[in-house]
């Protein structure tokens, strides 16, 4: 049954409303997404799942696929759960809908290493050099993560962990929010209540860790250019042009 990847695009967007759609070097920036993504070699397929039709008609018209889906999720966890209900596959990518820059060997690196240690739940990380990264490190909208020495994440966080007590032990990995389940964990999740830890961090992927689900971690060169705000798509376009 293969692996599907799914890009979750909510319109209504707090900071940047229509986000899907703002255009970037003038294509939507869901386009931008889903043509990079469908150059993954691992996926079998690639779908967007959206709670607004301009958003799916958007995805019809450069002959891309998309579904509708409930406007009621707390989280593109709990959209591509709806998706798992209408299309059977052994795994599922959560693929994040604003990076336009997305490498797609990134998210083959992600299924393949996945796959060989047979994993549940896995996600990527990337490493950050407090000499270059610092004010990565201490921003709380990148999220850090501690991994052990077999893969496994211990913990993510907003704060700077590990704390630097012995500057030269420390090292820190930024957490880049795209996840690869089997079936079952992706079902297993979206029925779990949310966790103390989950609320406080803001953080969803702490919900698997308090219930003991194991989070395989991969590691990756790549380091997304994501968008928040209409300010990033100059940052993006920058990048395109580089």
């Amino acid at each position: 049954m293969g692996v599907l990847g799914v890009i979750p695009a909510r319109y209504g967007s707090t900071r940047f409303p229509g986000k899907p759609l703002a255009l970037i070097a003038g294509k939507p920036m869901i386009q931008h997404v889903y043509e990079r993504v469908s150059q993954s070699a691992q996926l079998d397929a690639v779908l967007v799942a959206t709670d607004d039709s301009r958003i799916q008609d958007c995805v019809a018209s450069f002959g891309g696929l998309a579904e509708l889906t409930s406007v009621d999720h707390a989280s593109g966890t709990d959209r591509l759960g709806e998706i798992a209900g209408k299309h059977q596959h052994d795994y599922y990518v959560n693929i994040q809908g604003d990076e336009p820059l997305i490498d797609p060997a990134a998210i083959d690196a992600l299924i393949s290493q996945s796959l060989a240690v047979n994993a549940g739940m896995s996600t990527l990380v990337t490493g950050l050099k407090p000499a270059e990264d610092q004010a990565a490190i201490d921003d709380p909208n990148v999220v850090k993560t501690v991994v052990a020495l077999d893969g496994r994440a211990l913990y993510f966080s907003r704060a700077a962990l590990p704390y630097p007590r012995h500057q030269k032990h420390a090292h820190y990995l930024k957490h880049i929010g795209i996840y690869m389940y089997t079936r079952e964990v992706l079902a297993l999740l979206c029925n779990l209540a949310p966790t103390a830890l989950e609320q406080a961090e803001s953080l969803e992927q702490l919900r698997a860790l308090d219930h003991g689900i194991a989070i395989h971690t991969v590691r990756t060169a790549y380091n997304p250019v994501g968008v928040d705000t209409l300010a990033d798509i100059a940052r993006v376009e920058a990048a395109l042009k580089g």
